[in-house]
């Protein structure tokens, strides 16, 4: 399991977003409140996407080290001012790569991807779906993990020119029908618009009239904080937030899984 977040709004800098908070995405690091059983802990890898203020695709800091112990990150977080953010901090499924090309945020273009979660039976499950892929795709995967995969079969939709929010919501019910009882909390964000999906694990967000903050676990005890139902997707921009049911393709009542416990 992983922590991440993603925010939209007036430029802050990232030791405002990751570092200051109570409970922020680094104490979350060491500290996590909701693993639901993946883990006592997110020490194997994060990474930080940023937008400049100027415009342009983003900008990665990835590494494979703990947050805490990265000697940079910090300084580069008190320097760097931004209005678009997708971060997260890595806590590995046994028998994964841990490099840095294996820490979220997954890019391509002006695309930022993440993913906190699980594939059940990884990698035999997920096989079929896999060999739908360009084989020049799977051939370059950022890293051998689940979620290099979900960022691949992710952005193909988006190359193929599906809406976001389809192309998320679709790569978890095929991904959930092939390996029940994954857990496949996505955020995907383009600077301006996010999508998560919420799909196993926990998810919350906190509005203001012009900026919106979705993380894995509220940052502090602002009452503004609101925890995403399961088997939801999430769209937002800073200005306002649309949430729908996650349903199989095959049935539009049925959600993909019960919440479960852990």
């Amino acid at each position: 399991m992983c922590r991440h977040l993603a925010y939209l709004g007036p430029p802050l800098t990232l030791r405002e977003l990751l570092f200051d908070p109570p409970h922020s995405l680094v104490r979350q690091s060491w500290a996590p409140r909701d693993m639901r059983g993946g883990g006592t802990i997110n020490a194997d890898g994060f990474g930080v996407g940023w937008y400049p203020p100027t415009g342009g695709d983003p900008v990665r800091y990835r590494r494979a080290q703990p947050i805490w112990s990265d000697p940079t990150i910090a300084d580069l977080a008190a320097a760097t001012s931004t209005g678009a953010v997708l971060a997260a901090v890595r806590s590995a499924t046994v028998g994964m790569a841990v490099v840095d090309a294996a820490a979220a945020p997954f890019a391509e273009g002006r695309w930022l991807f993440s993913h906190n979660g699980v594939v059940r039976g990884w990698p035999d499950t997920v096989v079929p779906l896999a060999a739908t892929l360009p084989v020049r795709d799977l051939l370059t995967l950022d890293a051998t993990t689940d979620s290099a995969l979900l960022w691949a079969l992710v952005r193909h939709r988006l190359r193929a020119g599906l809406p976001p929010g389809q192309a998320v919501a679709e790569t978890v019910t095929s991904v959930a029908a092939a390996a029940p009882g994954s857990r496949l909390n996505l955020l995907l964000t383009d600077g301006r618009t996010v999508v998560a999906s919420v799909a196993g694990h926990a998810l919350s967000v906190r509005t203001t009239p012009d900026s919106v903050l979705l993380s894995s676990e509220p940052h502090d005890d602002d009452p503004a904080w609101r925890e995403v139902p399961d088997d939801h997707l999430v769209t937002a921009t800073a200005t306002g937030m649309h949430l729908r049911p996650l349903t199989r393709p095959e049935n539009h009542h049925r959600p993909l899984h019960g919440r479960e416990d852990g």
